[in-house]
């Protein structure tokens, strides 16, 4: 009985080996569709391991196999593929190959290159991935990877969000450069497949970042119906404003001049024109944003709320392109190209409104006008040097019935040098220039007030790989500021106002910085890093003293807070210390990953803050001023604990990242009842020192690929200040307790969606909910000389109402197959289409008719149509 057993077995095994297939392998054959060309044609099946990915492309050359037997096949395709394979029985066994003694000790090279997109702009943030060794990098700001890998065969992966993805098979026997030219998916048909690109880093430490690319900003409506990087990061969770045409942002409950805003690597101190209806950042030219909320990197300092990081284009080196747009209140143009190709590069920008033009057809004396112009020049010296030059101007001007009239601006630029020492290290060295300029005239007073801020600064970075597991990034920084609260001059003899200039007021920050990124293990990161920063107060100036030292000083009296007297001043030679603040500000991020698709993150940083805006509203105004830390003025000092839980679903078509934040700030400024801060010398006269603090919870869901788009965010969060008495008797404010901060936002969500109905049109909405601003109401009122004198409740006590609003846009493009010569697409929008009317303030008055009192409710916006026209060849 066994011998007949055996030899049934035998003749099983001969029969089932005989079987002959016709197969077609090559590099874009899954290997679940290589599982069903054989189980179609045999009665073989296959059995694996769940580390076997059967989405995944195993094979590394193309084979046609005719009429070959099973055994043959398998013999054939050990030789080349990835996977060993094997027969028992009707099984076929599949596992991945042990890497031999001789296979450890490979020689490693380097493999190196640069990502650019269809513009040929570096592509930030790209995934590069060795499909072989299941392993890869990422892209940094200029686009650019850099991978150590065993000499051999290897398939490269290249894949991003909104970009078709690409593959590469390459032979590596040294350090090799293999770049990349990626091309935009967004008139894709079918549905966008992302493969092995996640949408949420869950290896990396870094969290409570959020990046958007141009693709999705110039998705996101928004009124007057031109693309706004800045508007666009409001749909983000943890970020609101003031309101509709309000300037400034603020991120977890911090306050507008808490943001540190880059541009370049350059400082800006303004961020909007027309007070808050555009930002300055021209869409066309913006190349993607990165905002840090948490989790700060040590190399960025001097703001204790968060960074917004943006970058501009880099110019064509090889093709002369021309793009721009017509709208309703603006235009604007960009040409971009070669200077000696493949050397050097420029692209240049600009932007003008047209509503004044408007105005004066109609009669109307009024004016409102901006303008801006981007530039960028770069220089490639060889692979290893390269220098750029980026510039920003832009100006506003208002004319009211030629009554009141306003201009300010901006201007910056920077000069950087990049210079690569070898593949693991290589330094960005960058001096930078910017300032901000303010002119207010009455004529009405006949007098004129400008001011302005201007710093000088100079940086110098390292970057030092000493593996693919340690990192270290090290560096310096210098900055000098320039004051001018304010110079006040008459404009005519009959003017009430005398000459006189505010105190200048001048300082230098510098700090020093080093950051070491450790992959502990497969599953384990950590991130940590130190900040040294430094503050000095400079002379010239004359420093007024008050008795007590005290210029602020209490009424017993009357329960108020009131400016103190100065006794006199003490003066101070240029260049002499006034004070002097030092501050170490640690960082600390910890990842850790269940598996490729999932992580909790921690993080950890203290920053300091030693220049501060004096407005006692919730939004910056143009005339807002900024001073810096001094004899009466501390530094601002924030603790931030977060944490977090990260996942991707579905090969990182969806995505969710969830986060818990708490941070704290010592020496927040705070304005006593009645606080005059225009034009006021004195300013220590009306301010205290309080302290601030915020929690909350913020919820991000993404839909990354598909034909629909968007994401949903949401943020529960709690933002309040405090600010206690001096002495048992003084009360401080709002009774020294904790108060809301004009910038709590209880609840906060955002829903944009983007879909393509077709190659010619694709519909964008972008919904929002907010809890409306805290506000001081009146309680009641008393009378007094036949006038009825409002009496208000304690700070921040009421609410708005409820702001919400919804946006559509519908985007057309005539012949979206057309790549060369004239392009063209329309935009067509509706801001706000059930026309809410936001409140952005309640005033409180007497009905001129009846005599009662009444509130009045301020609202911006109604509905608002918006058109324009796109071109670009």
């Amino acid at each position: 009985m066994k011998h007949i057993i055996s030899a049934c077995f035998f003749l099983f095994s001969l029969c089932m080996s005989a079987q002959s297939v016709t197969i077609t392998v090559d590099q874009n054959v899954t290997l679940k569709e290589f599982f069903k060309q054989i189980e179609n044609q045999t009665d073989y099946k296959f059995a694996f391991t769940d580390q076997i990915d059967t989405g995944k492309k195993y094979f590394t050359q193309k084979n046609t196999f005719k009429q070959t037997t099973i055994e043959k096949l398998i013999a054939e395709l050990n030789k080349t593929a990835t996977l060993q394979f094997s027969i028992a029985g009707n099984n076929i066994f599949v596992k991945q190959k042990a890497q031999s003694p001789k296979t450890t000790t490979k020689k490693k090279s380097r493999l190196k290159g640069q990502i650019l997109d269809d513009e040929k702009q570096p592509v930030i943030g790209a995934n590069v991935y060795i499909t072989e060794l299941q392993t890869g990098t990422v892209t940094d700001v200029n686009g650019k990877y850099s991978i150590e890998v065993p000499n051999g065969t290897y398939t490269v992966s290249i894949s991003y969000v909104g970009f078709q993805n690409k593959e590469r098979q390459i032979n590596i026997n040294d350090d090799t450069t293999l770049n990349f030219n990626i091309e935009s998916d967004s008139q894709q048909l079918g549905e966008v497949i992302v493969m092995n690109n996640k949408a949420v880093d869950v290896k990396t430490t870094q969290m409570s970042v959020n990046r958007l690319s141009m693709q999705e900003i110039k998705k996101i409506p928004v009124a007057m119906g031109e693309p706004d990087p800045l508007k666009s990061i409001l749909t983000l969770p943890g970020v609101t404003n003031a309101g509709e045409a309000s300037s400034g942002f603020n991120v977890r409950g911090g306050a507008a001049d808490q943001n540190l805003i880059l541009l370049d690597g350059a400082p800006v101190y303004a961020d909007s024109h027309m007070f808050g209806f555009f930002s300055i950042f021209n869409a066309d030219i913006v190349n993607g944003l990165d905002l840090y909320k948490g989790g700060i990197p040590s190399k960025f300092g001097g703001r204790v709320s968060s960074v917004l990081d943006v970058t501009q284009q880099t110019g064509d080196f090889e093709n002369y392109k021309v793009n721009g747009g017509i709208g309703i209140i603006s235009s604007r143009l960009l040409v971009q190209g070669p200077i000696q190709k493949e050397k050097s590069s420029f692209i240049l920008s600009g932007r003008a409104s047209y509503a004044h033009l408007f105005m004066k057809l109609a009669d109307n004396k009024n004016s409102a006008m901006f303008y801006d112009l981007n530039a960028k020049f770069n220089y490639r010296f060889n692979p290893n040097n390269t220098l750029s030059f980026s510039g920003y101007l832009g100006n506003d001007l208002f004319d009211i019935n030629e009554r009141f009239s306003s201009t300010y601006g901006s201007t910056m630029g920077i000069l950087s040098w990049k210079h690569k020492f070898s593949d693991r290290l290589n330094s960005n060295l960058s001096g930078f220039y910017s300032d901000y300029k303010f002119n207010l005239g009455l004529s009405t007073e006949n007098f004129e007030w400008d001011s302005s801020i201007s710093s000088y600064g100079l940086k110098y970075a390292w970057n030092y790989q000493t593996s693919e597991k340690f990192k270290i990034n090290y560096g310096i920084d210098g900055l000098y500021y320039n004051f001018n609260p304010g110079v006040v001059q008459p404009t005519s003899s009959d003017s009430q106002f005398n000459y006189k200039q505010l105190d200048k007021k001048y300082a230098l920050e510098t700090s020093a910085y080093i950051d070491f990124e450790n992959q502990i293990t497969e599953k384990l990161n950590f991130r940590y890093g130190l900040r040294y920063s430094s503050f000095y107060r400079l002379g010239g100036e004359d420093i007024s003293t008050y008795e007590n030292g005290q210029a602020v000083v209490f009424n017993p009296l009357y329960k108020i807070y009131e400016e103190g007297t100065p006794t006199g001043t003490i003066s101070y030679k240029k260049g002499q210390a006034i004070s002097t603040f030092n501050n170490f500000e640690p960082r600390a991020a910890l990842s850790y990953s269940f598996n490729d698709e999932s992580s909790v993150k921690a993080s950890y940083n203290r920053m300091a803050q030693y220049i501060h805006i004096l407005s006692n509203t919730q939004s910056p105004l143009p005339m807002s001023i900024w001073t810096p830390s001094g004899p009466f003025t501390k530094p601002q000092l924030l603790d931030q604990y977060a944490m977090g839980y990260f996942q991707n679903f579905k090969d990182g078509d969806y995505s969710f990242e969830g986060e818990l934040f708490y941070k704290k700030v010592q020496n927040r400024i705070d304005y006593i009842d009645g606080a005059d801060v225009l034009a006021n010398n004195n300013i220590e006269q009306v301010i205290l020192n309080g302290k601030a603090r915020s929690y909350g919870l913020e919820l991000l869901f993404r839909k990354n690929a598909g034909n629909f788009t968007g994401w949903v965010s949401y943020t529960l969060s709690r933002a309040e200040q405090k600010t206690v008495g001096r002495t048992p008797e003084e009360p401080g404010i709002a009774n020294g307790d904790w108060y809301l901060s004009g910038y709590d936002k209880l609840h906060n969500l955002s829903v944009v969606g983007s879909y393509e109905l077709n190659p010619k049109w694709s519909f964008n909405g972008n919904f929002t909910l907010q809890s409306g601003q805290p506000v001081t109401y009146a309680n009641g009122y008393y009378e007094f000389g036949g006038i009825n004198v409002p009496n208000y409740s304690l700070r921040n006590e009421n609410r708005l109402p409820l702001f919400h609003h919804l946006d559509v846009a519908a985007t057309y493009t005539p012949k979206p197959d057309k790549k060369k010569g004239w392009q063209s697409y329309w935009v067509f929008s509706l801001y706000n289409i059930y026309n809410r009317k936001n409140a952005a303030s309640m005033s409180f008055t007497t009905n001129d008719d009846t005599g009662a009192n009444e509130t009045r409710r301020l609202s911006i916006f109604g509905i608002v149509p918006g058109i324009s026209y796109n071109f670009k060849f």
